[in-house]
């Protein structure tokens, strides 16, 4: 497995991540047995970092990775976790807590469910406008030192917020959005990360499945499916988003390839400090996802993918209106 450094002052992780927000959450039904299998097999693999959410399932996701990882050495595994997040019991969004006895509260119920003494990375999963972010990472910092916590990361931060977080205790790394279809931090974000020694986690590289290749207009979502609400899954954008996955697959068969290891191995060509995060909930899925790490683009392969996904392309928002107004990541754009 290659290994990518998180940021300047955190650990070396495998160069892909597993994102395990979908075994338990927001797309629709998975499967218990299959999810733990695709875990060993992640781990099997080599990946070493795993990305979970006190909210994700209302902490079932925390339990499954505790399942999943019995009898394995926890110091062979980076978790990442992110809290913050409110949930009511129909599943509903109610707000985010980034208040510092909250932050103590939500970690020592992720300590719990998760079956250990620490986590790797803990991270607010979305700014709290109400609570300045050197409150929150002030917070997390006390856990730190108490060895709670081993490293700090962001979420959907923008730069000034970053800038604020790492003069309050170094950040290891921002979790944010990025794929062919999105973009934005190129502008600021990255430039600034990058400047501070902060690594990129880059989920939604396949675009919650939208540019993964298996995407279809006929393709039917389970109530609680999020996607159900993405405008890029919308009808009047979905043709105009899946027109630009069929020129990425092109591409990908004549690399000898399919569509989603091109699009994860893009991500990987961005920078040494970008490190996926695949959200596969199978294991054939993982086994394709992997393969993106055995591709190798050249310039002329990258100028291709440029071409036939330019920036700016997507039609439609990565979210709906209301999410988008709570991403400190996005305030600028909007």
């Amino acid at each position: 497995m290659i290994t990518r450094s998180l940021g300047s002052k955190g650990p070396r992780v495998s160069a892909l991540g597993l994102g395990c927000m979908g075994m338990s959450d927001l797309y629709g039904p998975s499967d218990r047995a299959e999810s733990i299998a695709t875990i060993h097999a992640a781990l099997d693999a080599g990946i070493d970092l795993l990305d979970t959410g006190d909210f994700y399932g209302m902490g079932h996701n925390e339990l499954l990775l505790r399942e999943a990882l019995e009898g394995r050495a926890r110091d062979k595994v980076a978790i990442s976790v992110k809290f913050g997040a409110m949930r009511d019991p129909a599943g509903g969004w109610v707000g985010i807590d980034g208040r510092p006895s909250a932050v103590k509260n939500f970690l020592t119920y992720s300590l719990r469910r998760l079956g250990t003494d620490y986590v790797d990375v803990y991270r607010l999963a979305r700014v709290d406008p109400a609570v300045p972010i050197e409150d929150t990472v002030g917070a997390i910092a006390e856990m730190v030192k108490a060895g709670y916590v081993k490293h700090i990361g962001l979420s959907e931060a923008g730069a000034e917020t970053m800038r604020r977080a790492h003069a309050t205790h170094p950040i290891c790394d921002l979790q944010i959005e990025y794929s062919l279809i999105s973009r934005s931090i190129e502008a600021e974000i990255l430039p600034t990360a990058r400047e501070l020694g902060i690594a990129i986690t880059a989920y939604g590289v396949l675009s919650r499945g939208l540019i993964s290749g298996h995407w279809s207009k006929e393709r039917s979502m389970a109530p609680t499916d999020f996607r159900q609400y993405s405008p890029r899954f919308a009808p009047e954008n979905l043709d105009k988003n899946l027109a630009l996955v069929e020129a990425l697959r092109g591409i990908a068969e004549a690399k000898g390839t399919t569509v989603a290891p091109i699009a994860i191995a893009w991500v990987l060509s961005r920078g040494s400090d970008i490190i996926p995060l695949v959200g596969a909930r199978r294991r054939d899925r993982l086994t394709e996802a992997l393969s993106a790490l055995s591709i190798e683009l050249g310039p002329d392969d990258l100028a291709r993918i440029e071409r036939a996904v330019p920036a700016g392309a997507a039609a439609g928002e990565r979210y709906a209106a209301s999410q988008m107004a709570h991403l400190d990541s996005e305030r600028r754009a909007h």
